[in-house]
Protein backbone atom coordinates (compact mmCIF):
# COMPACT_ATOMS: atom_id res chain seq x y z
CA UNK A 1 0.00 0.00 0.00
CA UNK A 2 1.74 3.57 -1.10
CA UNK A 3 1.12 5.77 1.07
CA UNK A 4 0.42 10.27 0.78
CA UNK A 5 3.66 10.16 2.56
CA UNK A 6 5.39 7.87 0.94
CA UNK A 7 8.90 9.35 -0.63
CA UNK A 8 11.43 8.21 -3.13
CA UNK A 9 15.23 7.67 -2.19
CA UNK A 10 17.91 7.40 -4.29
CA UNK A 11 20.12 5.01 -3.49
CA UNK A 12 23.74 3.49 -5.14
CA UNK A 13 26.03 1.06 -4.01
CA UNK A 14 29.64 3.10 -3.81
CA UNK A 15 31.88 -0.16 -2.96
CA UNK A 16 32.17 -3.45 -4.80
CA UNK A 17 31.94 -5.34 -1.34
CA UNK A 18 27.82 -4.74 -1.59
CA UNK A 19 25.49 -6.35 -3.88
CA UNK A 20 21.72 -5.31 -4.08
CA UNK A 21 20.86 -7.93 -1.36
CA UNK A 22 22.49 -5.72 0.66
CA UNK A 23 20.87 -2.87 0.61
CA UNK A 24 18.88 -1.18 3.55
CA UNK A 25 15.68 -2.52 4.56
CA UNK A 26 12.70 -2.72 6.74
CA UNK A 27 13.38 -5.84 8.97
CA UNK A 28 8.77 -5.76 9.65
CA UNK A 29 5.96 -4.40 8.24
CA UNK A 30 5.84 -2.00 11.34
CA UNK A 31 9.52 -0.91 11.22
CA UNK A 32 10.59 2.69 11.59
CA UNK A 33 13.64 2.39 10.32
CA UNK A 34 15.83 0.22 7.65
CA UNK A 35 18.69 -1.66 8.68
CA UNK A 36 22.15 -0.43 7.54
CA UNK A 37 25.22 -2.84 6.78
CA UNK A 38 28.75 -2.61 7.73
CA UNK A 39 30.71 -2.71 4.50
CA UNK A 40 33.93 -4.19 5.56
CA UNK A 41 36.10 -7.10 3.87
CA UNK A 42 37.18 -8.21 7.45
CA UNK A 43 36.05 -8.65 10.67
CA UNK A 44 36.94 -5.10 13.00
CA UNK A 45 37.78 -5.29 16.60
CA UNK A 46 36.88 -2.84 18.66
CA UNK A 47 38.08 -2.13 21.65
CA UNK A 48 36.36 -0.23 24.83
CA UNK A 49 36.22 3.02 24.51
CA UNK A 50 37.29 2.70 20.63
CA UNK A 51 35.27 5.48 18.07
CA UNK A 52 35.11 3.73 15.00
CA UNK A 53 33.90 5.15 11.52
CA UNK A 54 32.30 2.32 9.81
CA UNK A 55 31.31 2.47 5.95
CA UNK A 56 28.27 1.16 4.68
CA UNK A 57 29.02 0.93 0.78
CA UNK A 58 25.78 2.67 0.11
CA UNK A 59 24.98 6.78 -0.63
CA UNK A 60 21.39 7.97 -0.57
CA UNK A 61 19.52 10.94 -2.53
CA UNK A 62 17.16 12.78 -0.96
CA UNK A 63 13.95 13.78 -3.23
CA UNK A 64 13.00 17.05 -1.30
CA UNK A 65 14.15 19.40 0.30
CA UNK A 66 11.72 18.51 3.33
CA UNK A 67 13.03 15.47 4.07
CA UNK A 68 15.69 14.01 6.29
CA UNK A 69 17.69 11.06 6.77
CA UNK A 70 18.55 10.46 10.30
CA UNK A 71 20.66 7.31 11.79
CA UNK A 72 20.13 6.03 14.86
CA UNK A 73 21.65 3.40 17.16
CA UNK A 74 20.40 0.25 16.54
CA UNK A 75 19.17 -0.64 20.82
CA UNK A 76 20.20 -4.21 20.96
CA UNK A 77 23.80 -3.88 19.78
CA UNK A 78 23.55 -1.03 23.02
CA UNK A 79 22.12 -3.01 25.14
CA UNK A 80 23.71 -5.91 24.61
CA UNK A 81 26.94 -4.85 24.04
CA UNK A 82 27.66 -0.42 24.43
CA UNK A 83 27.86 -0.23 20.33
CA UNK A 84 26.19 3.33 20.01
CA UNK A 85 26.76 6.29 17.65
CA UNK A 86 29.65 8.65 18.57
CA UNK A 87 27.44 11.57 16.95
CA UNK A 88 24.19 10.40 18.94
CA UNK A 89 21.89 10.29 15.80
CA UNK A 90 23.36 11.08 12.49
CA UNK A 91 21.74 13.76 9.99
CA UNK A 92 22.13 13.46 6.54
CA UNK A 93 21.23 16.39 4.71
CA UNK A 94 18.80 16.49 1.69
CA UNK A 95 21.19 17.49 -0.55
CA UNK A 96 24.26 15.53 0.54
CA UNK A 97 25.29 12.89 -1.69
CA UNK A 98 28.28 10.81 -0.36
CA UNK A 99 28.96 7.59 1.40
CA UNK A 100 26.56 6.92 4.48
CA UNK A 101 29.51 6.21 7.01
CA UNK A 102 28.19 5.36 10.90
CA UNK A 103 30.96 6.41 13.47
CA UNK A 104 30.88 3.92 16.23
CA UNK A 105 31.42 4.79 20.07
CA UNK A 106 32.53 0.73 22.10
CA UNK A 107 30.83 1.62 25.86
CA UNK A 108 31.33 -1.81 26.31
CA UNK A 109 33.78 -3.50 28.67
CA UNK A 110 35.17 -6.51 26.31
CA UNK A 111 36.37 -6.07 23.22
CA UNK A 112 33.26 -6.00 20.17
CA UNK A 113 33.90 -7.80 17.22
CA UNK A 114 32.06 -6.30 14.30
CA UNK A 115 31.48 -8.41 11.32
CA UNK A 116 31.37 -8.03 7.43
CA UNK A 117 27.70 -6.71 6.42
CA UNK A 118 26.32 -6.63 10.17
CA UNK A 119 23.87 -4.61 10.49
CA UNK A 120 25.04 -1.72 12.61
CA UNK A 121 22.46 1.11 12.72
CA UNK A 122 18.96 2.36 11.36
CA UNK A 123 18.42 5.00 8.41
CA UNK A 124 15.18 6.81 9.53
CA UNK A 125 13.52 8.95 6.67
CA UNK A 126 11.69 11.90 8.48
CA UNK A 127 9.39 14.97 7.26
CA UNK A 128 11.59 18.19 8.13
CA UNK A 129 10.07 21.99 8.72
CA UNK A 130 12.15 24.65 6.35
CA UNK A 131 12.58 27.30 9.27
CA UNK A 132 12.46 31.01 7.86
CA UNK A 133 13.75 32.77 11.15
CA UNK A 134 12.32 36.13 12.08
CA UNK A 135 14.04 39.07 14.06
CA UNK A 136 12.17 40.50 16.56
CA UNK A 137 12.31 42.68 19.62
CA UNK A 138 10.14 40.78 21.99
CA UNK A 139 8.55 37.41 22.02
CA UNK A 140 4.45 36.78 22.95
CA UNK A 141 4.98 36.28 26.55
CA UNK A 142 4.24 31.75 27.60
CA UNK A 143 3.84 30.67 31.10
CA UNK A 144 7.29 29.37 31.40
CA UNK A 145 9.09 32.24 29.80
CA UNK A 146 13.20 32.10 29.71
CA UNK A 147 12.85 29.02 32.36
CA UNK A 148 15.47 26.94 31.91
CA UNK A 149 17.04 23.86 33.38
CA UNK A 150 14.88 22.34 36.30
CA UNK A 151 12.28 25.76 36.36
CA UNK A 152 8.87 23.51 36.01
CA UNK A 153 9.95 21.13 39.28
CA UNK A 154 10.96 18.01 40.14
CA UNK A 155 8.64 15.17 40.18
Amino acid sequence: MTLDRDIEVKVKIVSPLLTADDLPAYATEGSAGMDLRACLSEPLVIQPGEIVSVPTGIAIQLARRDAVALVYARSGLSAKHGIALANGVGVIDSDYTGEIVVPIRHGGTRAFVLQPKERIAQLVIAPIYVAHLALVDDFEPTARGAGGFGSTGRV
